[in-house]
């Protein structure tokens, strides 16, 4: 039976999850909405089950694009917490013990699993999170890559050896698993980001204790169902649901050895001060600031096209967004055709065809949206194109905000210094290079910023000089592929190590140091002992 595409509102929202239900056996939602007007209620995972939560509160999932309800999440409560961090320690003992290889298999056959999946994930996505079926789908792809990476484990977990560093002396090293690992993830990439954190612990030998945005659940829920489908044992995987006391609760208990997070600042200060505490290891991946430079030899007609794209791609809710440009020089007469251009964008429902972006994930992320274009036009930027009135017909009720761009923005301004997190440009003028470096290091954030050059020189001076962890040269959201690592710094980034690639195995592992001594005399015996031994002998 085909899944549903289409989904306007709570009963389109019972359909699609009818309909997926039927198509893939899945069990983790309750199935008691399908005879009455109640809407599908998201299970836990603990201990290889998916379980009904005793919880006597819930969160409501809405389809962003309607306002309309499609599901309901619970808080999980502290004993239902207790039991999955006891899943993930009782398993750990043998999944630690498992051989790497037989590891590798499970994520071999993982990564086809998610690959036979995609698109049946992605419609998950855009019904609760609200981003264009494309989108979504490249949601899970980049999340896939990591997977794919991940299974490359027997290279990446190699130790080190130094012979005879004296002489019948050796020295080893080993990676060996932390233990119970915990990840808490954002709303706005629901399959990718989890999937950046458990895959990784769990192929080097830790178990884990995923809690997923209360708004999203569905897709890791799809996701842990595969990985079950895969062969995973059960309690290696355990999935709680909930807001502050969740989190309270990863960042407290002593079983669980490392955290990583991905999300707001606030969020992120308080899970790594609260965490560290606790001696837990932490990696947060924050908010940004992130920078277009133009320079007035860059390509123009490919270089506005890159700045639109990224700027308002997924309506602006990823923490990569470019979301200030710096027009230096003759560049800043570019900013009318770029206006015209973001003119064109189709705002729509995420599963409508030709939609290029969908709606925010809120009625209050959407307020604050506004509220921060309002800032701009009060303290001096011009509204060059306004996207705060925009209706889309036949989703009246949705959280939507157009394409918006501000001019003549300075870096004192509310909307330079917060981060938007919408379809909004702010664009700033420069006059050289220098001046520009000087604006994009004067921003506490790191995450992220790209330079618009055909002169190898400038990119490389920029590349050197700029004090951000990740930089792009004519490439607009520079997010390297796995095999790398995400390298966002200053106040984008808390912790010593970062996500996937070298330094996520780094984060998941610990060194043990094993120096052994085998004297050569020892191995050989010249010849036997016949003579009855004396006291002291």
């Amino acid at each position: 039976m085909a899944v549903v595409a289409a989904v306007r509102g709570s009963q389109g929202g019972r359909r699609f999850w009818f309909e997926i239900s039927r198509k893939a056996n899945f069990n983790w939602y309750s199935s008691s909405f399908i005879s009455s007007s109640s809407v599908p209620t998201t299970k836990l995972f603990i201990d290889g089950k998916f379980v009904e939560s005793k919880s006597n509160e819930w969160i409501e999932i809405c389809n962003p694009a309607t306002n309309e309800v499609v599901g309901r999440v619970p808080k999980a409560t502290q004993s239902e917490m207790e039991a999955a961090v006891a899943s993930c320690k009782k398993a750990l003992a043998n999944w630690s013990e498992v051989s790497v290889l037989s590891r590798q298999q499970i994520f071999l056959r993982y990564q086809q699993l998610i690959k036979d999946n995609l698109k049946e994930i992605s419609k998950l996505i855009t019904l609760e999170q609200g981003k264009t079926l494309a989108d979504a789908e490249g949601d899970v792809f980049r999340g896939l890559q990591v997977v794919e990476h991940a299974c490359s484990v027997t290279s990446l977990m190699l130790g080190e050896t130094l012979p005879s560093i004296t002489k019948d002396m050796d020295t080893c090293t080993y990676r060996l698993p932390l233990g119970v690992c915990a990840g808490i993830a954002p709303f706005n990439f629901p399959a990718m980001i989890p999937l950046w954190m458990f895959p990784m612990a769990m192929v080097c030998g830790n178990t884990f204790l995923m809690k997923p945005s209360e708004r999203v659940p569905g897709a890791l829920m799809f996701l842990a169902q595969l990985l079950q489908d895969a062969g995973a044992p059960d309690g290696t995987l355990n999935i709680i649901h909930g807001q502050h006391e969740a989190v309270n609760f990863i960042c407290d208990h002593p079983d669980i050895k490392a955290i990583s997070f991905v999300g707001s600042n606030q969020a992120g200060e308080y899970i790594y001060e609260r965490g560290s505490k606790h001696g837990k290891r932490i990696q947060a991946n924050m908010g940004a600031k992130n920078h277009g430079v133009v320079m007035p030899d860059a390509n123009k007609e490919n270089t506005l096209n890159q700045l639109i794209g990224a700027a308002f791609g997924a309506a602006g809710q990823r923490c990569m967004a470019l979301s200030a440009a710096i027009l230096v020089g003759e560049s800043r007469k570019w900013l009318p055709e770029l206006v015209e251009k973001a003119k064109n964008l189709r705002v729509n429902a995420g599963d409508q065809p030709g939609a290029d972006l969908g709606p925010l994930i809120s009625p209050q992320a959407k307020e604050r949206v506004c509220q921060l274009i309002d800032s701009g036009a009060k303290e001096g930027a011009d509204v060059l194109l306004d996207g705060r009135k925009i209706r889309v017909k036949g989703f009246e009720n949705g959280n939507f905000v157009g394409p918006t761009i501000l001019g003549k923005v300075k870096p004192n301004m509310t909307c330079y210094k917060e981060e938007i997190f919408g379809p909004v440009l702010v664009v700033l003028e420069a006059n050289s290079l220098d001046e520009a470096i000087e604006i994009v290091n004067n921003n506490p954030y790191g995450n992220g910023t790209a330079i618009f050059t055909t002169n190898g020189a400038t990119a490389r001076k920029y590349s050197h000089l700029v004090d951000v962890g990740q930089v792009g040269v004519n490439v607009p959201i520079p997010v390297p592929l796995p095999m790398f690592s995400f390298t966002g710094s200053r106040g984008s980034f808390r912790g010593d190590t970062n996500f996937y690639g070298k330094q996520g195995v780094q984060f998941y592992t610990q060194l043990k140091t094993v120096i052994s001594q085998w004297k050569e005399e020892d191995a050989t015996v010249t010849k036997p002992a016949v003579v009855m031994p004396t006291m002291g002998n």
